[in-house]
């Protein structure tokens, strides 16, 4: 068996894609608070936030498209490793918030070289196992948020504002070493480029519409909670940096479970639309109440229930996004998805951030919760269609 198939690589592959991750996470619990520190205003703290989601929205696909056209992987992993390093590097070594703005840019065009690892690591199995393939990198993907995002604060706490921003960059430097030795086999491309009239198709399909829209409102919700102003609104209340530790354990845990107990258990058991009925109507409350807590218990007990349910959404998501695409044109159909739910990434942070600095830092989870509703809002009024799929709601 060629080298490319050993276990070797793919375990190396799995490691480089934990790296990669957890030097975009290490430091996004004390980001915001750091912001703060050097005198940014909430709008800007929004700003730097959502132009990882908005850089992400522009490049994605395009990224996409043409490592498709080159029919390569390798040098785009390559890339991405080195600019999330560099990135990383860039917030460690300057305290100007202008810089802190393009290196938060720079971690979203590196996160658009993302469909490269995942191409690129099928690759490595057979049809038949491809399903465990992606799970084994899922795992390591959300592996990689855990680690990174919890000890953050412990980091910071310890050795100051910019370790995690050293930390990431130096384990980043290792990945960018591993992942010149990335092996890419010639019948790995087996993807044609997208076509146009093919693009057009998919984008025009009302379920995967359907299913972005839902999926920009939750991305909406975590990117100016837990990834945005949570770690801030903590310190506000009187928790200190290494307790910013305690509540990201508290919302990544359920966040994870919930991940694994959502198709397997809670479809099964209760149907696609109750359960996202449940899972955005306990978003939407216990970000409601964010502004009402001041306690530590309390705000881990809301950052808890807030990650299950959050985590219930996502691999729904990701399963209603091409089930009604045909199998074709399915990678097309997740390339849309994933440059739609960016919007999201962007939108909710930009707002949460304009609220913040206008009306306290409050507004945003207020702004979020009522997102939260909104989504609830749809999901029954489509929930009440004969159809079983959101097509031809």
């Amino acid at each position: 068996m060629q080298t490319i198939n050993t276990v070797l690589n793919k375990y190396n592959f799995l490691l480089i894609s934990f790296i990669f991750w957890f030097s975009h996470f290490i430091y996004i619990p004390i980001l915001s608070p750091y912001i703060d520190s050097l005198g940014g205003e909430y709008t800007y703290t929004g700003i730097v936030m959502s132009s990882y989601g908005f850089v992400q929205f522009l490049f994605r696909l395009p990224l996409g498209i043409f490592s498709d056209l080159v029919k390569l992987r390798k040098p785009f992993i390559i890339f991405g490793m080195f600019v999330s390093t560099f990135s990383c590097l860039a917030l460690a070594l300057t305290e100007s918030l202008g810089w802190l703005l393009l290196s938060r840019s720079l971690a979203g065009l590196a996160a658009a070289t993302w469909v490269a690892f995942t191409v690129l690591y099928s690759s490595y199995f057979a049809d038949r196992d491809i399903h465990r393939a992606m799970s084994s990198i899922s795992f390591a993907v959300v592996l990689a948020q855990f680690l990174g995002m919890s000890i953050s604060g412990y980091i910071a706490d310890e050795w100051g504002w910019h370790a995690p921003f050293w930390v990431g960059g130096i384990i980043g430097i290792l990945g960018v070493v591993l992942s010149l030795y990335i092996s890419e086999p010639k019948e790995s491309v087996q993807r044609d480029p997208i076509k146009l009239k093919d693009l057009i198709s998919v984008i025009r399909e009302p379920q995967l519409l359907k299913t972005s829209l839902l999926s920009i409102l939750a991305h909406s919700i975590i990117f100016a909670t837990m990834f945005g102003f949570i770690p801030d609104y903590a310190l506000k209340i009187g928790l200190n940096t290494r307790d910013i530790s305690s509540v990201v354990f508290s919302f990544m845990i359920p966040h994870a479970v919930a991940t694994l107990f959502s198709g397997s258990h809670l479809i099964p058991m209760f149907g696609m639309w109750k359960t996202l009925r449940f899972a955005f109507g306990v978003t939407s409350i216990f970000t409601l109440i964010i502004p009402f807590i001041d306690t530590k218990g309390w705000l881990c007990f809301a950052q808890a229930l807030n990650g299950f349910s959050l985590g219930i959404l996502f691999p729904i998501f990701l399963g209603l996004a091409t089930e009604a695409i045909p199998q074709e044109k399915r990678a097309t159909a997740m390339g849309v998805y994933q440059a739609f739910y960016a919007i999201g990434m962007f939108a909710g942070p930009f707002f949460a951030g304009i609220l913040n600095s206008n009306m306290g830092i409050t507004a945003g989870f207020y702004f979020t919760g009522i997102l939260g509703v909104v989504a609830t809002i749809l999901v029954i009024i489509w929930s009440r269609s004969k159809s079983k799929k959101f097509d031809g709601i």
